[in-house]
């Protein structure tokens, strides 16, 4: 990990040409919900292959662009595209927008995700508050030689989404008429879904929602100080005693169709920071 800061640092400094405010929030775009960025009222974009030491996404509905601007009035950036590990990436790439968020001066980060329902009274379309995560893609981006610059040996995580951000997230949905589940979410490797076996298991085991990604930035945000607010948007309802077919398109269309759901939580979130 001793290389993180200087590489982090030289994409800041890109970034910082482009766009000079420190960002209040910083939000991580799951799969089909990019076109959240349409709502920010953008200063600067900026293509990651444009962005020195910076990964590439090959994601399906991942633009990978960095939009920096304001959301109801606040400066924000926004990744429309993250870094999976089933692309190839390492754990520590997959942290990399937390800690570009944490050098422009960002102390918050709201991560989105489209994920399977593992919970029976989950429905496609439902938006759930992470309040805890298995991380069962046995990976971790703090493996090697830790920078005590960039955060502790061994970070606590004992409450890795902030508590109060939740409280807020759901009484802003409450405000909104939406529904805000609220469960754990585990994190797994890909990129095919799951068996039925396995939604058995995960259940079994407590989550309430599956998938592919966030597992990492968290704990790289945790290591860095940076409070959490995780969003998950139900794209499909894994039941392993009727199951359905599913498809990355599918996910799309549907976690899509959800984004007002997530807009209206996370411009009120922003609102209020």
């Amino acid at each position: 990990m001793l290389h993180v800061a200087a590489q982090i640092e030289e994409t800041a400094a890109a970034v910082r040409r482009h766009w000079a405010a420190a960002p209040a929030v910083g939000v991580i775009l799951g799969s089909g919900l990019g076109g959240l960025a349409e709502l920010i009222d953008a200063e600067a974009v900026i293509d990651y292959a444009d962005l020195p030491r910076w990964p590439k996404t090959t994601a399906l509905g991942h633009a990978g662009k960095l939009v920096c601007g304001r959301l109801r009035g606040k400066p924000v950036v926004a990744f429309q595209g993250r870094f999976h590990l089933y692309e190839g990436h390492c754990a520590e790439a997959a942290g990399s927008p937390v800690r570009l968020l944490k050098a422009l001066g960002g102390s918050v980060l709201v991560v989105s995700n489209a994920a399977g329902g593992l919970n029976p009274q989950y429905s496609a379309g439902d938006v759930m508050a992470i309040d805890d995560h298995i991380n069962l893609m046995f990976k971790n981006p703090l493996i090697g030689v830790n920078d005590d610059a960039l955060g502790p040996r061994f970070p606590d995580m004992s409450c890795p989404y902030d508590r109060q951000l939740q409280e807020r997230a759901m009484a802003i949905a409450t405000g909104s008429g939406l529904t805000l589940h609220r469960g754990v979410y585990v994190g797994v490797l890909g990129p095919n879904y799951e068996t039925r076996a396995e939604y058995r298991m995960l259940r079994r085991l407590g989550g309430d929602a599956v998938g592919m990604s966030t597992v990492p930035e968290v704990i790289v945000a945790q290591h860095a100080g940076v409070r959490v607010l995780g969003l998950s948007t139900i794209a499909n309802v894994g039941s392993p005693d009727a199951p359905e077919e599913t498809s990355g398109h599918d996910v799309l269309a549907v976690a899509a169709a959800a984004a007002d759901k997530l807009a209206a939580i996370v411009g009120g979130i922003v609102e209020q920071l």
